[in-house]
């Protein structure tokens, strides 16, 4: 039930914002970014779930998930009412501003042992070859240390279940053999990645 009202919360917040004009192009970033910190967190650190956490993530990322929301290509319609208007000189504005954001705090430490089991499955997979060893992305490869444990779990399993389309097959072709089991451990890892 919590989640369902936090996501209330960020509905019922960016109606608002959006009701007051956020998207003029006469307001300065600050003001125009008001709205995403209702559910990705105050500056980019999300509290919320299933949301992902902004902060550390490179810009050349955000701007390609800025721009298929704008071209309605990710299936997020708060996303694609919020972005609908959005100017290519608006998404490089957000995505370069939104880039130099804190990364967020990783979570508790955890159990060792499936950190161990977390971590056999990052070099396994190669999840360190594209989002580098620290795994904090770069250029159009997200930042996933730190994220969301949530949003983690579900990302992997919409990944593997073909039902998030990304630029990129990779992600679908990784996870075809990996377990829920496995993106369960995953998950857990890359949330406390230090």
């Amino acid at each position: 039930m919590r989640s369902i009202s936090i996501v209330m919360h960020c509905i019922a917040g960016a109606a608002m914002l959006l009701g007051a004009g956020v998207a003029s192009h006469a307001q300065s970033f600050a003001d125009r970014a008001e709205v995403c910190w209702t559910c990705h967190g105050d500056k980019g650190q999300s509290q919320t779930p299933d949301i992902p956490s902004l902060g550390g993530q490179p810009a050349p990322y955000l701007l390609i998930q800025l721009y298929l929301f704008r071209e309605k290509q990710r299936d997020v319609p708060m996303m694609i009412d919020l972005i609908k208007g959005f100017t290519d000189d608006d998404l490089r504005l957000f995505s370069d501003n939104l880039a130099k954001l804190p990364p967020p705090p990783n979570a508790e430490a955890g159990d060792p042992a499936r950190i161990a089991a977390g971590r056999a499955l990052i070099t396994a997979n190669r999840c360190n070859s594209c989002h580098n060893l620290d795994l904090s992305g770069k250029e159009n490869v997200p930042r996933i240390a730190a994220q969301r444990e949530d949003y983690l779990l579900k990302t992997l399993r919409e990944y593997k279940n073909n039902t998030r389309h990304g630029y990129d097959a990779a992600m679908a072709e990784v996870l075809a053999t990996v377990s829920d089991a496995q993106i369960v451990d995953l998950a857990y890892t890359i949330a406390r990645f230090r």
